[in-house]
């Protein structure tokens, strides 16, 4: 686990660019061949290296066009006046030229722009070979699972008999997969959304908040676009904005086209935010109670650092650990399992998810996800350091989730239920409620 065994040219920062460095693709195409195979996506390598060739054959064309004109006009301004006639009628001609192969020159590199961001980061050789999330490796687990020795209730049960979850008012106002908590369900979100975020300031992490309402760029600079326009809610066309699934964008795209110096990295952020999600081609998955909905609360950790793949992979571990150690203190069974090439996504070179026991489900159910990138989000966004020596390099990103509220209130409701349909409440949690230790009203 944890390791990554490339070329040494894998292993740097080729140049600049908005996408993987096209010096990067063209000295090693089978890997990129390789990576596009293991993740299942779409990227037609073959025709980006083509048209790469013809983009830099027909530059050439356009700068001896170039060189030509500038040529020609030097010579207009010494030519007598009976040469100067034919001369701008050759000037002209050449102008008209020129234009037509800027035209065609620019078209290419549309072209090939587009291409380029669809091609994915290197996986890690760890990464398990794999089609979709059944695929993924279960690593480890934590916790017993609870033997309940009287009849189970779902969230949904817990929720709608407390008084506490109105899903029928959350479609009116905002239609399917939407819901209203009411009273001390609403509070018991904030105790968590409040925990989880104390609990990162502690570990030092800078508090911050952030629009979850953006531009195109900050979502293309994270991976998110292309590939992700189906799950995205967009404004009209008078603002072309977009609402974010997660914080991750925002907050990683707080340093887009900033040079750093190497001394103030790491940056390590701390966000609470509404998501908010289409989940589209997800119809009659988990469409009951708060499992899948459009509109949700997260805390989500972020750190930008150095250009340095072994510190990448501490963070990435320290971030995994951290929610980690929330489902212990809030006494939630889970396992980590290491997410498959099919279900891992481009811009990722390695992602793990925290799955938590769901009673009512029978099953677990995706509650974190924690990722590594390498310098993928970095380049596209333009975010550099410059090192000890000078060098700028781009920086390295990582995220991971410290909680989503919709799914931590199934796992505490559903783990922590009592007979009489009250809820135990984890005991970090108590402070954020006046003390109680229990809530709700006993259910006859």
């Amino acid at each position: 686990m944890w390791r990554r065994r490339l070329p040494k040219s894998l292993n740097q920062n080729h140049g600049e660019g908005f996408v993987l460095d096209l010096k990067f693709i063209r000295q090693n195409p089978d890997a990129i061949r390789a990576a596009v195979i293991k993740k299942h996506v779409a990227c037609d390598v073959d025709r980006i290296l083509a048209l790469d060739e013809e983009w830099r054959a027909h530059t050439q064309v356009v700068d001896e066009l170039r060189s030509k004109q500038k040529s020609a006009s030097k010579a207009i301004g010494k030519a007598t006046p009976e040469e100067r006639v034919a001369l701008l009628e050759g000037q002209q001609a050449m102008k008209a030229e020129l234009k037509a192969e800027e035209e065609k020159l620019g078209a290419q590199r549309r072209e090939l722009d587009e291409l380029l961001l669809t091609v994915p980061s290197i996986p890690d050789d760890d990464v398990p070979e794999g089609k979709d999330d059944a695929d993924n490796v279960e690593l480890r687990t934590w916790g017993t699972r609870r033997e309940f020795d009287f009849e189970l209730r779902d969230h949904i049960e817990i929720g709608e008999a407390q008084g506490w979850l109105d899903i029928e008012t959350g479609a009116r106002l905002a239609g399917s997969r939407n819901y209203v908590l009411r009273g001390d369900l609403s509070l018991l979100e904030g105790a968590v959304m409040r925990f989880a975020l104390n609990l990162m300031v502690g570990k030092g992490f800078t508090a911050v908040s952030v629009p979850t309402l953006v531009r195109r760029e900050p979502l293309e600079g994270t991976g998110y676009f292309p590939g992700g326009e189906d799950q995205t809610y967009q404004t009209d066309e008078r603002d072309d904005l977009y609402l974010v699934g997660t914080s991750e964008v925002s907050v990683t795209a707080l340093h887009a086209g900033e040079t750093m110096a190497h001394t103030e990295l790491p940056k390590r952020y701390v966000s609470l935010s509404s998501c908010y999600r289409r989940e589209a081609g997800t119809y009659g998955k988990d469409t009951k109670g708060l499992y899948r909905v459009h509109q949700f609360l997260k805390v989500e950790q972020v750190v930008i650092d150095v250009a340095d793949e072994p510190l990448s992979v501490e963070h990435h571990r320290a971030m995994l650990g951290y929610s980690e150690e929330l489902l212990r203190l809030l006494e939630l069974p889970y396992r980590v399992v290491n997410v498959c090439g099919g279900d891992l996504g481009g811009p990722h070179v390695q992602k793990f998810d925290i799955e938590t026991w769901m009673p009512g489900r029978g099953g677990y159910g995706e509650t974190h996800s924690a990722s590594r990138f390498y310098e993928f989000q970095a380049r596209r966004l333009k975010m550099r350091y410059r090192d000890a020596e000078g060098t700028v390099r781009f920086c390295h990103t990582l995220n991971n989730t410290v909680a989503a509220s919709t799914r931590m209130l199934i796992a505490i409701l559903e783990n922590h239920q009592q007979a009489d349909g009250t809820v135990v409440i984890p005991e970090p949690l108590r402070p954020y409620l006046d003390g109680r230790e229990v809530i709700g009203k006993p259910i006859s």
